[in-house]
């Protein structure tokens, strides 16, 4: 039932059909522009023509290979980060509100931190410390954008575990981590799961805002990157800015609507 209103969704089609697109370029990279996204080809700021579909940036670099490169991180960040958040998200959550007292008093300072304290500062702050290579800024991403999964979970399992079902598992016997996973988790995930569609987004937002700011993967392609070398040439080369701001935008729209098909989906009151 969930997964026929979720297909006859007109935004979870739509979104499907975007994210797909981003995906089959990201997996195809290395065919649809093979060599070094880095390496100059052309003669700076040369404007998009057969050669150079999207034009070159202001090294000389082939924008249309950086488009497509990028991809490939822009996904990487997106799915790696939401599904890091998830999962430290969903386990913490269900654990605070089901074992309660200290545990949970505890764990609801941690949550106030992360919110008293701006992500974007953060993440900053840990790739300074740590490095910023592609795999450690995505789980950098993760382990900071968890808390709101936790909360979210956390309200879940608070409002689930009074529910006759839970509490006839327990006379029965049954363990109370079984009865937290299996019971309670999988009844309650809906609004986290919606909300990691979120995350997504806000992780391709993250990396997008690190590489302009020269804080990304030096040694990878990204739409940041495409932004940086724009911003001081947007009146003579204005395609350094646009391109990477419609294909971000796209992404953007694709992970949005899959968020609202999927929360309509499992909204039964909807």
């Amino acid at each position: 039932m969930i997964f026929k209103r979720f297909i006859t969704n007109k935004y979870a089609i739509i979104g499907m059909s975007l994210l797909f697109i981003f995906i089959l370029v990201a997996l195809l990279a290395p065919i649809i522009s093979p060599g070094d996204p880095l390496f100059s080809e052309g003669a700076p700021m040369q404007k998009p023509s057969k050669q150079f579909f999207f034009g070159t940036d202001n090294l000389g670099n082939d924008v249309w290979s950086m488009v497509v490169w990028g991809t490939r991180v822009s996904m990487q960040f997106a799915i790696g980060s939401a599904g890091i958040a998830l999962v430290i998200g969903v386990i913490l959550g269900a654990l605070s509100g089901y074992i309660g007292g200290i545990f949970d008093d505890i764990l609801s300072r941690v949550f106030e931190i992360f919110y008293v304290v701006p992500i974007t500062f953060l993440i900053i702050l840990m790739v300074a410390i740590f490095g910023s290579s592609t795999s450690l800024m995505i789980t950098v991403v993760g382990v900071t954008i968890w808390p709101t999964n936790a909360r979210i979970m956390r309200s879940q399992v608070l409002t689930l575990k009074s529910r006759t079902f839970v509490q006839a598992s327990e006379v029965a016997g049954t363990s109370r981590l079984k009865i937290l996973f299996k019971h309670i988790v999988p009844n309650g995930i809906s609004p986290v799961l919606t909300n990691s569609t979120l995350q997504m987004a806000e992780a391709v937002l993250i990396e997008a805002s690190l590489s302009f700011l020269g804080l990304g993967d030096p040694s990878v392609a990204s739409w940041g990157k495409i932004l940086q070398s724009g911003q001081e040439h947007i009146s003579t080369a204005p395609w350094l800015v646009i391109i990477p701001g419609v294909v971000i935008s796209l992404l953007l729209i694709s992970i949005n609507f899959l968020g609202t098909a999927l929360d309509n989906s499992l909204d039964v009151t909807k």
